[in-house]
């Protein structure tokens, strides 16, 4: 049964001027996942979801969320209306009150829940009087995710959420996710710098270089595809190359260290040819992936 896909683009490609900021970008993301989008700075993860938005428009290729054309104006307002979007600045009007912001936003969504709110407005301790131009980094975030969550939204996109938090607080919102995804089963697409956070709620990693996906796929899927082969000889290793998929090689005096995104098995009997001493596989974390892919970009 194929999976029903709430993202979609294909050969995405965005232009500033000379800038490329999209080179080709192809990901998928399944209804009722956790995404997680992980990059460097200027690898193009804002752009994307501003393309997704309809905030900006495609140079070339194509953004479909709810299988609707992203730079289409009609479709992107329908986008829009069923998609909540958390900036990484947590825009909010400051001359509101907490209560006043909270107030002003519900009309504008037919699907407001109220239950939702007076449930976040608890857990989340925001004071109704306090104006939003005297609160913290910390309580602006969690006012912004009450106003996403509430709106009764299929898709909710988030850019960097815990940015500013410290740590209790970002557990805190993580936990908040986890628990209102699986409660309402909305798809969640978040752009985060922080990777643990990533493996602590996302089922699903995209990986994005200088504006194109370099990894993608579903986080269980990638630790175990991916694993590092180190090859020990007794003499200075060989000049060894692999034919079997490998993100990076290294060699390093007497040892070979080899990345693969392919599983151990197609190195390993490679390897056999060049008479290495020893051969251990050796499971590798999201981190090492992230480090491994953009820099065998490079």
């Amino acid at each position: 049964m194929t999976e029903r896909l709430i993202i979609e683009t294909t050969d995405l490609r965005k232009n500033y001027d000379s800038v490329e900021a999209l080179r080709g970008l192809n990901l998928q993301v399944p209804a009722g996942s956790i995404c997680g989008f992980l990059g460097r700075n200027g690898a193009g993860k804002t752009t994307t979801i501003k393309v997704r938005l309809g905030m900006a428009r495609p140079t070339a290729g194509e953004a479909r969320v709810f299988d609707l054309r992203a730079d289409s104006p009609a479709s992107s307002v329908e986008i829009r209306r069923r998609a909540a979007f958390v900036s990484e600045e947590k825009d909010l009007l400051d001359s509101m009150t907490v209560d006043d912001m909270v107030r002003f936003t519900a009309p504008f969504f037919p699907r407001w829940r109220v239950d939702l709110q007076q449930r976040y407005l608890r857990k989340f301790a925001l004071p109704l009087d306090r104006k939003i131009k005297a609160l913290s980094r910390g309580t602006r975030g969690k006012l912004a995710l009450l106003l996403a969550l509430c709106r009764g939204a299929e898709l909710l996109i988030l850019d960097e959420p815990t940015s500013g938090l410290d740590p209790a607080m970002a557990e805190e919102v993580l936990q908040t996710l986890i628990a209102h995804v699986a409660d309402e089963g909305l798809t969640v697409f978040f752009s985060s710098h922080q990777i643990a956070e990533i493996e602590q709620i996302a089922d699903r990693v995209v990986i994005i270089d200088r504006g194109r996906a370099v990894v993608a796929g579903a986080l269980d899927e990638l630790r175990e595809n991916y694993c590092r082969i180190q090859l020990v000889f007794e003499n200075d290793a060989p000049a060894a190359s692999f034919r079997t998929p490998a993100v990076r090689v290294q060699r390093d005096g007497r040892v070979i260290s080899v990345l693969s995104s392919g599983g151990a098995a197609a190195v390993i009997d490679e390897a056999r040819a060049f008479n290495p001493i020893s051969v251990d596989v050796v499971p590798v974390t999201l981190k090492e992936i992230f480090l491994e892919s953009v820099v065998a970009e490079d």
